[in-house]
C-alpha cells in the first residue's frame, strides 16, 4: 500500500510525537518517587524539571519557527530527537540537583526543535488544504501518549530501574524517532510553502490587521496554557480539595482524557462544516462554564463529572487550534514564524503555571485556585470573543 506524503508524515510524527511527550511531561508521574530518592532532591525539584522544560523551549521557540520557514522540518526533527536521546542518556547518569535541572533544560531545547510546534508546522508544509484535518488526527494520535508510556515506564522501572528505562528512552529516540524524522519529512520545504504568494496573501485575515490578531491570539493561548497546565498537575488534589474522596477524584481526572479524544475525533470528522473561529469561542466558553460550574456545585459529583467533560473538550479543542488557528488566521508563508512568537508566552505561562497553582492550592485551597483558574479562563474566552470578531470571514 502507498501512502501519500502527508499520510506518511501524520503517522510518523504522531509516532514521534508520542514518544517525546511520553518520555518527557509524563516520565517523572511514574519515575519520579525513585528519582527523588536516588538523588537525595525534593519533591518539587523533580517536577521542577518539567518547568526548566517548558522555560527553556519557550526561549528558544521563535528562532526555531523562523529556521523551520527557511529550511523544512526534517533536519530540525531528526536533530531534536538526537539532543533527546543525549539529554535522557545524561539524567540518567545524573548525580544531583544541579545536573538533573541542567539535563532538562537539555530536554527544553530538544523539545522546541521536536515537540509539538514543529510537528504542526512540518504536517503544514507537507499537508497543504488539509493541514486542519491532518494536525487534528496528530493530536489524536498524541493523546495515547499517557497510555503508552505511564505502563511501559511502569514496567520498565520494575525491569531495569528509573536509569535504565531513561537509556531505553534515549535509544528509542537516536534508532527510532531520529530516522522517522528522516523518513516521513521531505528534505527541503514543500515547493507549495516557498511559492507562497497570491494564494497565501488571500486567505486569511487583511495585512493591516495582523498584529491586533496576533496579540489577541497570543492572549488567548497564552491564558488558556495557563489553565490546562496548571489544572491538569493539580486536578486530583483540586477536586480532593472540593470534598471528592481520593477514588472519586481519581475516577473523575481520568474522564478527562475520553473527553478530549472525543471531541478531537469530532473536529477531525466534521471540522470541515463549520468555521474554526466558532469552535474556538465555543471551546473558551466550555472551559469558563466548566471552572464556574465547578465553583458553584462542585462537591456534587454529577457536577463535578460535568465540569470535567467541559474542560476535557476545552483542552482538547485548544491542542487542536494552537496550530490551526494561526495557519487560518495568517496562512502557510510565515505559518513557522508565527508559531515560535505564540510559543514563547505559552511556554513561559505552562513554566509558571504549576508552581503558581500549587501555592495558591497551599494558602487559599480549592476555591482559591479555582477563582485564579476561572480568571484566566474568562481571559481566554473575551480574547478569543474579539478575535473572532475580527476574523469573521475565517473559515
Amino acid at each position: 500500500m502507498i501512502f501519500s506524503p502527508a499520510v506518511r508524515a501524520t503517522i510518523g510524527l504522531g509516532f514521534t510525537q508520542i514518544v517525546g511527550w511520553g518520555t518527557t511531561f509524563l516520565m517523572p508521574s511514574v519515575l519520579g518517587r525513585h528519582i527523588e530518592d536516588a538523588l537525595g532532591i525534593p519533591s518539587e525539584i523533580v517536577f521542577s524539571g518539567i518547568t526548566v522544560m517548558f522555560a527553556v523551549g519557550a526561549i528558544f521557540a521563535p528562532r526555531v519557527g523562523r529556521l523551520i520557514d527557511r529550511t523544512g522540518a526534517r533536519s530540525l526533527m531528526a536533530a531534536g530527537s538526537v539532543l533527546y536521546a543525549l539529554s535522557l542518556a545524561a539524567l540518567a547518569l545524573s548525580q544531583n540537583m544541579t545536573t538533573y535541572l541542567l539535563c532538562w533544560a537539555g530536554l527544553g531545547v530538544a523539545s522546541t526543535l521536536a515537540l509539538s510546534t514543529p510537528a504542526s508546522v512540518a504536517l503544514a508544509q507537507v499537508s497543504g488544504p488539509g493541514a486542519r484535518r491532518a494536525i487534528a488526527l496528530l493530536a489524536i494520535i498524541g493523546g495515547f501518549a499517557s497510555t503508552v508510556f505511564w505502563p511501559l515506564s511502569g514496567a520498565l522501572d520494575v525491569a531495569v530501574g528509573w536509569r535504565g528505562t531513561l537509556l531505553v528512552y534515549a535509544a528509542i529516540h537516536l534508532f527510532a524517532c531520529a530516522p522517522v524524522h528522516f523518513l516521513v519529512l521531505p528534505r527541503r520545504r514543500p515547493a507549495h510553502h516557498t511559492a507562497g504568494t497570491a494564494a497565501a496573501a488571500s486567505s486569511g485575515i487583511p495585512p493591516e490587521v495582523h498584529s491586533r490578531a496576533f496579540l489577541l491570539l497570543s492572549l488567548t493561548l497564552a491564558s488558556g496554557a495557563f489553565v490546562f497546565t496548571g489544572a491538569m498537575v493539580h486536578m486530583i488534589e483540586i477536586l480532593r480539595g472540593l470534598g471528592h474522596p481520593a477514588a472519586s477524584a481519581v475516577l473523575l481526572a481520568s474522564m478527562i482524557g475520553p473527553s478530549q479524544v472525543t471531541v478531537r475525533v469530532f473536529e477531525l470528522l466534521f471540522g470541515h462544516r463549520y468555521s474554526i473561529m466558532r469552535s474556538a469561542v465555543f471551546g473558551s466558553a466550555m472551559l469558563t462554564l466548566g471552572l464556574g460550574l465547578a465553583m458553584l456545585a462542585g462537591v456534587n459529583f454529577v457536577v463535578a463529572l460535568v465540569c470535567i467533560f467541559a474542560y476535557g473538550i476545552a483542552n482538547g479543542l485548544k491542542a487542536v487550534q494552537r496550530a490551526t488557528l494561526p495557519l487560518a488566521l495568517f496562512g502557510r508563508a510565515q505559518f513557522g514564524t508565527y508559531m515560535g512568537r505564540l510559543a514563547l508566552p505559552q511556554g513561559i505561562v505552562s513554566a509558571i503555571a504549576p508552581p503558581t497553582i500549587a501555592a495558591v492550592l497551599s494558602l487559599y485551597g480549592a476555591m482559591g485556585a479555582l477563582w485564579l483558574l476561572l480568571a484566566a479562563a474568562a481571559v481566554s474566552l473575551l480574547a478569543m470573543v474579539l478575535l473572532a470578531r475580527l476574523a469573521r470571514t475565517v473559515r
